[in-house]
């Protein structure tokens, strides 16, 4: 991602960026070896050199660490080539972030967004068997049988799921009608794709909505749905193993 370049400067804490301005304009810094002297020039820090009074500046990157209520209908994609609304959207950095992981277009909760690829992937791997909780609002109530299928794990395209935490947390009656929905509290350690509706379709229960609010003990909470915080110093150690 290319950047002004005072705003690298300001980054790699050289200066500030009024200050950055001064130095460009005075001739003091060089991108590739060339004397750049337009306020508007841009660099890639991934790609070019930097340099000021001769001196090649080190970049280091800033970490961040954000929790966000991704809304329905929002992809969890840096980029769509069609055009949809992305978490990206929702989240406006100085710094490039990414998605640790996905939530399905259709699925809300919680996100977690990071420009530090180690934490991600100690979040990610499957090695880690990093918790996460969904709440699945189901057509139906499953049969205590049904239930104790989806603890055991259940075959899903010829390949079983992993034992998992499934607790009815609610019946839900439906206007109108004599039937009811059900609440369930599911805690799983894979990420396959769709994995949570597919397990309950499995055992002849549609998806409703579905919402994550636990990622390795990181709670969603009241956070609004379309917004986002930063993560503490505590929060961003104790997620990861």
């Amino acid at each position: 991602m290319e950047l002004r370049l005072q705003k690298w400067l300001s980054m790699a804490g050289v200066a500030s960026r009024r200050k950055a301005e001064e130095m460009i304009l005075d001739g003091r810094v060089r991108i590739n070896g060339a004397v750049v002297t337009e306020l508007g020039a841009k660099a890639n820090p991934a790609r070019d050199v930097l340099e000021v009074d001769g001196k090649t500046v080190e970049t280091t990157q800033q970490k961040v660490y954000i929790m966000l209520h991704k809304p329905e209908g929002v992809v969890t994609t840096v980029t769509d080539p069609f055009g949809r609304p992305t978490v990206m959207d929702l989240v406006l950095q100085d710094v490039r972030l990414f998605p640790v992981g996905r939530l399905d277009q259709d699925t809300s909760g919680l996100l977690l967004m990071t420009n530090d690829g180690e934490w991600a992937q100690k979040l990610t791997h499957p090695k880690h068997e990093t918790k996460k909780t969904y709440v699945a609002v189901v057509k139906g109530v499953p049969t205590n049988e049904n239930l104790r299928k989806l603890r055991n794990g259940i075959v899903i395209e010829g390949k079983k799921t992993a034992p998992a935490q499934v607790r009815l947390h609610e019946k839900i009656p439906v206007k109108g009608e004599k039937v009811q929905n059900a609440k369930l509290m599911i805690t799983i350690h894979e990420g396959r794709n769709r994995q949570v509706r597919n397990m309950c379709e499995a055992i002849g229960h549609t998806v409703i909505s579905l919402k994550r609010v636990v990622i390795g003990g990181l709670e969603l909470g009241n956070l609004a749905k379309g917004k986002w915080r930063y993560l503490t110093p505590k929060e961003v150690k104790t997620c990861v193993k």
